[in-house]
């Protein structure tokens, strides 16, 4: 497909996704849509095992540094002080919720700030790589308004209720080391290290067993979006699924034999 903001490849079984709209990848509806586009040709490809999502190198390098800024300030201005502003929100909302459920993994190499929307996405996504000069932070507060694509909900789950608000109700961005310190992000390396290292760990993903993957991010979601109880029943019935598995055969094989397990993905 042709496509405008996304540099799209595959290296073996990771698909690459590179932001690419200057400055700093605004989140415009024009973007999302696109890459909407991205995910279902990812989730259609059954070579792609695991996703590395990252911003372009013409905007990691700028003296901003941006990842992503947010939402698209021209359409912010356009939209979302229209009667079209709920529509709005809930469509962007509704995709970050996709990329939270994407039967694959993502691991998202921030190599540059990511605030407002930006943070929103990059908490979508399953593991999340940070630059150590990079900054996380939900800003709206000091525009009057709140986080719109999830950032209530995501940034308490991952951090903790008490320094969530902090940030949230602040609007002060968070820095790299209290973003590994609470489990907001994975890991922290160096700028120069950033894509490497979302590389390595996306290839890592990569070569596990697919099924077990996704009813792991399946079952992980219903858990933390329903509760405890419902989200041990949802484990218990990919436990299930799993099972019966040819992976599930072939990675028990393989642990007895001694031997690298060769997933199918069935």
């Amino acid at each position: 497909m042709a496509l405008s903001f996304f540099e799209v490849n595959r290296d073996e079984a990771v698909g690459v996704v590179v932001m690419n709209r200057p400055p700093v990848n605004a989140l415009s509806g024009a973007l999302l849509e696109e890459f909407a586009g991205v995910l279902d040709a990812m989730e259609g490809d059954a070579q792609v095992r695991a996703i590395l999502l990252t911003a372009g190198e013409d905007i990691r390098t700028r003296s901003a540094k941006f990842f992503c800024a947010g939402a698209d300030i021209k359409e912010f201005g356009e939209t979302f002080f229209s009667g079209r502003a709920g529509a709005a929100v809930q469509r962007g909302a509704a995709f970050l919720t996709r990329l939270q459920r994407f039967p694959k993994p993502v691991v998202v190499a921030i190599n540059g700030n990511a605030l407002g929307g930006g943070c929103e996405l990059v908490m979508a996504a399953h593991l999340r790589v940070l630059a150590a000069e990079a900054w996380l932070g939900q800003p709206e507060i000091r525009l009057g308004i709140i986080p719109g694509y999830g950032g209530t909900q995501r940034l308490p789950r991952l951090m903790g209720r008490g320094l969530a608000l902090e940030y949230l109700l602040t609007g002060e961005n968070i820095s790299a080391d209290l973003a590994l310190r609470t489990g907001l992000v994975n890991q922290v390396v160096p700028l120069e290290q950033c894509v490497p290292a979302g590389m390595a760990l996306a290839r890592k993903l990569s070569g596990l067993a697919p099924l077990a993957a996704r009813y792991i991010i399946e079952a992980v979601n219903e858990g933390l979006d329903r509760g405890i109880d419902d989200g041990m029943s949802a484990e218990l019935d990919r436990m299930v699924k799993v099972l019966a598995s040819e992976d599930a055969v072939e990675g028990s094989m393989a642990f007895v034999e001694k031997r690298p397990a060769q997933f199918k993905g069935r």
